[in-house]
């Protein structure tokens, strides 16, 4: 596989008349090629969804294919042969990858309470580019890769906004929203995940991209129980929580519906008078009361964050939240 962000493989312009998810991700493809090209970027979505026939998304990892099935029953974790072998056909004849690039995981609509566990021990990773900054992903072991593509938007919203600023990251994963604000000239920032493989993993990304960990700090803690006691002051705060928690080292199931007052509440007290909170959720049921926080300025920016690859507009929903200045 060539590492360089700038290859990507030509596709041919032929029409395949008896597979319409063929012509669609060549339509899609051929499409973000260009763009992707621009921005120095090799991980986007080649396929969304876009025919009900195809409960699938694919995503392209340089030259590597996360497809992901939609299954609409939690009794059945496989799909259709026909489906599988159409989709193996469309990306083997219009990309022509080894079968070893090619990985398969299934959606499966899971109950609120029920945790995502690790799925494999292979530790394949390999690095892919955003916006010229390098990421570590694993495609095998994981039901997340590592970079959550649908917040490439609002990573570079980040970004835009951090030069000499200081960040703080929550729920921060693998740490992508501090690489790039620390890359675009962040004075400082700090990442928080309760994960110690996430926190690893985000450490990873910063070096990767010749970035200090002396002025990009980690911390590995429970988000609510860190603002209960942080006082730094920050002028950007990143909170892109999971919709449910439940994991053995927390005191108490998180619950992003229940909880998010308190995590909104908590983080604006750290926020300095011109800072910003980016507040984000991929919650499909989320009912987001912006009554509940006096004298902030409150704009809803989900639509300014979906990336040119993901058709689903409802993928994520994200806020801008700054303290509202009083007039003397």
């Amino acid at each position: 596989m060539n590492a360089s962000p700038l290859f990507l493989p030509l596709i041919a312009d032929d029409e395949d008349k008896s597979s319409p998810l063929k012509n669609r991700i060549r339509k899609n493809y051929r499409h973000l090629r260009k763009w992707a090209n621009r921005t120095k970027t090799n991980c986007f979505r080649i396929y969304d969804r876009d025919i009900k026939e195809y409960p699938l998304a694919i995503d392209f990892y340089d030259e590597r294919f996360c497809v992901h099935y939609f299954t609409s029953t939690r009794d059945s974790d496989a799909p259709r042969q026909d489906l599988y072998e159409e989709a193996m056909g469309a990306i083997d004849s219009l990309f022509h990858p080894s079968l070893e690039s090619i990985y398969w995981r299934t959606r499966v609509k899971r109950e609120m309470t029920e945790q995502y566990e690790k799925t494999g021990e292979k530790k394949q990773f390999f690095s892919v580019f955003e916006y010229g900054l390098q990421f570590r992903v694993n495609l095998t072991d994981y039901l997340d890769t590592g970079l959550f593509l649908d917040h490439r938007e609002t990573r570079r919203l980040v970004a835009s906004m951090a030069a000499g600023k200081r960040l703080l990251n929550l729920f921060a994963y693998t740490c992508s929203f501090s690489v790039h604000a620390a890359a675009a000239g962040a004075l400082f920032t700090k990442s928080v995940d309760l994960s110690n493989t996430y926190t690893e993993w985000g450490r990873e990304n910063f070096l990767l991209n010749s970035l200090p960990l002396t002025n990009n700090l980690i911390v590995r803690e429970d988000c609510l129980k860190f603002l209960e006691k942080e006082r730094d002051i920050y002028d950007v705060i990143v909170i892109d929580p999971p919709t449910i928690s439940r994991s053995k080292k927390m005191d108490q199931m998180f619950d992003i519906q229940k909880d998010y007052p308190f995590l909104i509440s908590k983080a604006l007290a750290l926020l300095s008078k011109d800072g910003t909170l980016i507040f984000s959720t991929n919650s499909r049921d989320f009912d987001f009361d912006e009554s509940l926080f006096d004298g902030c300025t409150i704009f809803d920016i989900s639509k300014k964050t979906i990336p040119i690859d993901f058709h689903n507009q409802k993928i994520h929903r994200c806020w801008k939240i700054s303290l509202t200045q009083q007039k003397s």
